[in-house]
């Protein structure tokens, strides 16, 4: 069967409510089947028909055009329909008050956001790199922006000496928006990112781990600390974590909706159990292991500071953070024999790829060689 004519199915959110949103190129067949279906209706912001999403509703889709038209459903069916454990609220962004002059992030932005359940951090990223990208160009219409005004852009990045990182996060942002929000893939595929630089994570040794333990009297910094290390966590996963999260029976900590809305499990050290029981019964926290005094999750600046502040006791010269500890980790494993795979599974990375960064800082390797300067 030769079909010529093609719709695509999107996900839309209007008015609070999910809708079957119907992309296709202006056709009188397809417009008069399309009045077939149940209530059908026409967006002028999303440029499409619509019906109320429904499973009844998306198999009668199916049926009215089978034989007629391609139903292009890949994008459709990859979207996290299920929003439950979405704890990110973009409200506030919708409640900013105008200013004169500045161009705030497009209603359907936010939308596809919270369709496909990004996490809190990925959503501020984007909606500040974007901001900052359509400010610059106060007097186009977003939608007619060219690659050139994107590459006049980035370049003006440059220019200002703005990181790689940064630059790759306004990229993304830029592409969500084109080719996500608005459905045109690969428009800007011949943009050219920053040469990726591989640097080699800081380790610490094992030494200077329980130097920093030891240098720690509060129990619960000293638990933050411990979880840090001895479970590869995170500092956002250490920050999600429940009390019932920490399964003692089992000896494992477990991390729900971690980075890419994936459970996993990791280890739990005896050693870290008896600091966490022991801030237990002096903290008696309520929701969230490890609790601000209002009762909500602990602050990332407070995680930050106890980090830095052990290792500046421990007298540690390197820059340590949080992400340090979960990189010693993973190294003090696979230096202790453990299968790179399983090292991958407990960090929860999905390529190996990122797991073998830790082959070129691993040390166990050269302790077999002999150094030239100490040959007899």
């Amino acid at each position: 069967m030769n079909l010529t004519k093609h719709i695509t199915l999107k996900h839309l959110l209007i008015n609070n409510q999910k809708m079957i949103g119907l992309q296709f190129y202006p056709d009188k067949v397809i417009q008069a089947l399309i009045k077939e279906l149940p209530e059908p209706k026409w967006s002028s912001r999303y440029q499409m028909a619509y019906i109320v999403n429904s499973k009844a509703n998306l198999e009668r889709i199916f049926n009215t055009f089978k034989g007629v038209a391609w139903i292009h459903g890949n994008h459709f069916f990859k979207e996290k329909k299920d929003r439950s454990h979405d704890t990110t609220s973009l409200n506030n962004y919708r409640r900013r008050v105008p200013k004169n002059g500045v161009r705030y992030i497009p209603e359907v932005f936010l939308e596809k956001l919270e369709l496909k359940c990004y996490s809190a951090n990925t959503c501020r990223v984007y909606i500040t790199m974007f901001e900052r990208f359509i400010n610059a160009f106060p007097n186009k219409s977003i939608n007619y922006l060219t690659e050139e005004d994107i590459r006049d852009y980035l370049k003006g990045l440059v220019h200002l000496k703005k990181s790689d990182s940064y630059l790759n996060q306004s990229i993304n942002s830029i592409k969500f928006y084109y080719e996500v929000v608005l459905g045109m893939p690969n428009r800007f595929y011949s943009i050219e990112r920053p040469r990726k630089k591989r640097k080699l994570p800081v380790i610490l040794s094992k030494e200077e781990i329980v130097t920093m333990l030891q240098c720690t009297t509060n129990v619960k910094h000293r638990s933050i600390l411990s979880l840090l290390y001895s479970s590869g966590l995170r500092k956002s996963e250490l920050l999600s974590l429940k009390v019932a999260d920490i399964d003692s029976k089992r000896m494992v900590v477990v991390i729900k909706q971690a980075k890419g809305n994936k459970d996993r499990l990791t280890l739990l050290s005896e050693t870290a159990l008896k600091d966490l029981r022991n801030y237990y019964k002096e903290w008696r926290p309520k929701t969230f292991l490890f609790e601000a005094p209002n009762g909500k999750s602990y602050s990332t600046t407070s995680v930050d500071k106890i980090v830095k502040k052990a290792a500046l006791l421990a007298g540690i010269k390197k820059r340590v953070t949080p992400h340090t500890l979960r990189h010693s980790f993973a190294t003090h494993l696979l230096e202790n024999g453990t299968n790179l795979r399983h090292i991958q599974i407990l960090l929860g990375h999905n390529s190996s790829k990122t797991t073998e960064i830790y082959t070129h800082v691993a040390t166990n390797h050269l302790q077999s060689v002999k150094n030239p300067l100490d040959l007899q």
